[in-house]
C-alpha cells in the first residue's frame, strides 16, 4: 500500500495554479530505524492532462542481505481539477524476481489488468463487480495528485477526504480525518513551515482475504498518519511524511527535498 493524498478544488487549479509546471520531490523509506532507500518523484501537470513519474531504490546493509528497485507511472486527465487516471504501470525487481503490472482504466469501464508473470484468479478473494471498480485512484495518483487545496501549510482542512484507490489487485477506502497540526521547524524540506496531520483510516472493499492478517491489522490499526504540506505557487499538497504501523515498528515515508519549476525555465534548460 502506498501514500495518502485527497480531493477537490475548482477548475481555476487547473488552468493556474499547476499548469505547465514540473513538480520533483524525494522520500527517505524506512522501518523502525532502518533506512531503505530512497523514493523520487516527478510530475508534469498542464491544463487537462498530467504524467507522475517515480522511482525507489532499496537496500538493507547496503544490499547485503537484500537490494531492490521499482518505477511507477500514471498519466491521465483532469476534468473539473479531479485527476481521471487513464494508466498506472508498475515494475519491481529483485536478486530473485521481476514484476509488472498496468492497469488500463477505460473511462468508467471496468479497468483492465496485466501482470507479468501471469498469476491465476485468487478464488478466496472477496470478488469486485464493474460498479465497484467505477472512478477509481491507482496508488499513485491517490498519493500525489488527489489533494488541492489553497491553504495555509498546516491547515487540517485537507484532512476532511476519502479515497478509492485500486491496487490492480485490491479495492480500498482511505479515510482521512484532522488529528493535528505539526510545526516543521527551519529545517525542513522545502522550507514548509507546518504540516497537517491526518488520522487515516483502511478499508478493504475487495479483492482481498478475508483472513488475511495483513489486511486485519490495517483495518484495524488507528496508528497510520499522513503529514500534507501545501506545494509553493501551486494548489497541489502532497505528503511530508507517511507513517504506517508494522510488526517491525514504523514504517516511514519522509520528504527530504521539494522543487517546483515553471515550464517556461525547463523549455530554456533543453
Amino acid at each position: 500500500m502506498v501514500f495518502v493524498c485527497l480531493a477537490g478544488t475548482s477548475a481555476a487549479f487547473a488552468e493556474a495554479a499547476l499548469t505547465d509546471k514540473e513538480i520533483k520531490a524525494s522520500y527517505r523509506v524506512g522501518v523502525a530505524s532502518i533506512d531503505l532507500g530512497t523514493f523520487n518523484l516527478t510530475a508534469n501537470v498542464g491544463r487537462k492532462d498530467y504524467t507522475l513519474k517515480a522511482k525507489g531504490e532499496f537496500s538493507i546493509l547496503a544490499g547485503l542481505l537484500y537490494r531492490a528497485n521499482g518505477k511507477a507511472r500514471s498519466n491521465g486527465t483532469l476534468l473539473d481539477a479531479r485527476p481521471a487516471p487513464q494508466r498506472f504501470d508498475f515494475s519491481y525487481a529483485d536478486s530473485n524476481k521481476t514484476q509488472a503490472l498496468q492497469i488500463d482504466f477505460n473511462g468508467t469501464a471496468r479497468p483492465a489488468v496485466t501482470r507479468t508473470p501471469k498469476k491465476r484468479r485468487d478464488k478466496k478473494a472477496v470478488p469486485l463487480s464493474d460498479a465497484q471498480l467505477r472512478n477509481v485512484l491507482d496508488p499513485l495518483t491517490a498519493a500525489f495528485l488527489s489533494v488541492q487545496a489553497r491553504v495555509p501549510a498546516g491547515d487540517l482542512a485537507v484532512c476532511n477526504q476519502t479515497l478509492r484507490v485500486f491496487d490492480g489487485k485490491q479495492l480500498f477506502e482511505l479515510t482521512l480525518s484532522p488529528k493535528r497540526t505539526e510545526e516543521l521547524g527551519p529545517k525542513a524540506a522545502g522550507g514548509i513551515p507546518a504540516a497537517a496531520v491526518c488520522a487515516v483510516r483502511y478499508q478493504p472493499i475487495g479483492g482481498h482475504r478475508p483472513e488475511s492478517s495483513a489486511v486485519t491489522f490495517l483495518e484495524k490499526t488507528e496508528g497510520i498518519e499522513a503529514w500534507l504540506v501545501p506545494v509553493q505557487g501551486t494548489e497541489m499538497v502532497v505528503p511530508y511524511k507517511v507513517v504506517v504501523p508494522t510488526s517491525w515498528g514504523d514504517g516511514m515515508v519522509k520528504l527530504t527535498a521539494l522543487k517546483t519549476e515553471p515550464a517556461a525555465r525547463r523549455a530554456n534548460a533543453r
